[in-house]
């Protein structure tokens, strides 16, 4: 998992460095992996331009100015909430693209329409916006996991379609 996360965000610092933009996230269940995993690599302060970490839902609110009534409507774990989350991490940073997460990594949480492993996962530039569903197997280690390369492949694909 490490070597392909290490080759996904290396393949993300060489189009980011090439087009001469920045990326932000906005996490929740991942809780700043996908932020550890970018700045691991060496020189990252060229492309990574911040994360943040919204666990909860008042941090979602007030960081990313995701509405109450979105996370009141549709629960925290949704489309409308991963996107208004990509979106606030744009127009909360200087970041050309944002990524944003929110899911339940368990092992509690889950329910029978959004059970364990469930997790939101958006994309966004000035341009466009892209929000996916995935359904992770595991413990709360493999959802992470599987949330982090989910992430940056989503970030990669959009990239590309700019």
């Amino acid at each position: 998992m490490k070597t392909e996360a290490a080759q996904l965000t290396a393949r993300l610092a060489e189009l980011l460095l090439a087009a001469g933009h920045r990326v932000c996230t906005a996490e929740s269940c991942t809780g700043g992996l996908i932020a550890k995993t970018l700045t691991d690599l060496a020189g990252s302060s060229d492309w990574f331009e911040r994360g943040f970490v919204t666990y909860s839902n008042a941090a979602k609110n007030e960081m990313l100015a995701v509405p109450a009534s979105v996370i009141e409507d549709y629960g925290a774990v949704s489309e409308p909430v991963a996107a208004a989350m990509a979106k606030g991490a744009l127009s909360h940073s200087r970041a050309d693209f944002a990524l944003a997460v929110t899911g339940i990594a368990g092992p509690g949480g889950g329910g029978a329409e959004k059970p364990v492993g469930t997790v939101w996962i958006a994309a966004a530039s000035a341009r466009q916006l892209v929000a996916r569903l995935y359904r992770f197997d595991g413990d709360r280690a493999d959802v992470r996991d599987a949330s982090l390369i989910a992430a940056l492949e989503l970030l990669l694909d959009t990239m590309a379609s700019e």
